[in-house]
């Protein structure tokens, strides 16, 4: 039997020493040098899109990889370490009040890099958007605390974001490429990495929900009075809850469910479907867009698209990889040895090159190894 490596992403606080910080922002700095140079900001911003990638980063410039921290560390190192005028990258946002400084951020960068207002705006909307998707229109109990927002003198950018579920102290990754994004609302993420896969989550981005998406668009452009009837058609006075619509596997994890995604809303945002009903968009994206749409009002919707028009949303998680690397039986997900071992040539050849003590060259490519697992060729 193989050996496979697993790690779990356990919801850590606190902060990372300044002596750690300060020799991470050292290597980071090197081995960022070194990419973009070699292979330029594409493919720099590609590979941090990459979870596995990533979290190959962060093992080489010794944090805690197995932590949820090294999402919030790494990003912040690497703001801190990224300079724009000598990488053509910037990164902006972060975690807590430092996320909701991205679209300011962004503006200045977008003045440095020379970009037109519309370009500005549309790398604004990409940040926003992305945000709203992952706390709004998927819905698995995960509340966003943290976004970086990566972008590259050509236009091109990356989101790092992560939630959080404190009920059972698990964080989950979103990973957005801008090359893979043709639509903010179907299937944009590059990856979603947690170690908890929910039996029922509502996923508004699955292909499968386009129906719903749809009917959800033409409840909304009623007037809210309407959408109240509606509400209470499907949600009369005896009834406590909507669980017989549940699907069957998850019956028996209902009490445990961390988020009653299944239940009518109580109180949806009647002030935002308002302005929905003025400003009557035309598709799912716009109606996400309208400021105070959301989870409550994208649920209501949803159920009120399924139970009274049949048009059914997801319902299934849509964490794509977990924290490990693979098995040979494919589960979580079958190891793709050959992106493995082209991530470990490349920050093994950045290490190498970097221009640091030989000490803290072996340390980091001692660090490297411990990360690769014993199936995967050094």
């Amino acid at each position: 039997m193989q050996r496979t490596g697993v790690a779990k992403l356990p919801l850590h606080y606190g902060k990372a020493p300044r002596w750690l910080i300060v020799r991470m922002r050292k290597l980071a700095r090197e081995i960022v040098t070194i990419i973009v140079d070699e292979y330029g900001t594409g493919d720099f911003l590609k590979r941090l899109s990459d979870p596995f990638w990533f979290q190959a980063l962060g093992c080489v410039l010794g944090y805690d990889w197995h932590s949820s921290g090294v999402t919030t560390v790494v990003t912040g190192v690497l703001k801190q370490a990224v300079v724009p005028e000598e990488h053509g990258v910037a990164v902006c946002g972060g975690k807590g009040r430092l996320s909701r400084q991205a679209p300011l951020e962004i503006g200045v960068v977008g003045e440095r890099f020379g970009f037109s207002t519309d370009k500005i705006d549309a790398l604004r909307y990409a940040s926003k958007m992305s945000a709203k998707v992952d706390n709004t229109a998927i819905q698995a109990g995960y509340q966003l605390y943290h976004h970086a927002f990566f972008v590259a003198e050509d236009g091109r950018w990356v989101v790092i974001q992560q939630g959080m579920c404190p009920k059972d102290r698990t964080a989950r990754r979103y990973h957005w490429l801008s090359d893979n994004v043709r639509n903010f609302v179907v299937e944009p993420h590059k990856a979603i990495v947690g170690d908890a896969r929910r039996e029922v989550a509502l996923n508004m981005t699955a292909k499968e929900s386009e129906g719903c998406r749809k009917a959800s668009v033409d409840v909304a452009k009623e007037k809210p009075r309407r959408i109240m009837r509606m509400i209470m058609s499907v949600r009369p006075a005896y009834q406590r809850s909507l669980q017989e619509w549940m699907p069957k596997k998850a019956e028996t994890g209902w009490k445990e469910y961390p988020i009653d995604v299944l239940s009518m809303p109580r109180n949806l945002n009647w002030k935002a479907l308002q302005q929905v009903y003025e400003f009557q968009p035309q598709n799912y994206e716009e109606l996400l867009s309208v400021k105070g749409v959301g989870p409550a009002t994208v649920r209501g919707l949803a159920l009120i698209a399924e139970l009274i028009y049949g048009e059914k949303p997801s319902w299934k998680d849509p964490v794509k990889y977990s924290f490990a690397y693979g098995g040979k039986d494919g589960v979580p997900y079958p190891v793709n040895r050959r992106a493995m071992d082209e991530s470990i040539r490349i920050l093994r050849r950045a290490i190498e090159e970097a221009k640091i003590g030989d000490k803290e060259k072996m340390r980091s490519l001692q660090r490297l190894r411990r990360f690769v697992p014993e199936n995967i060729p050094h």
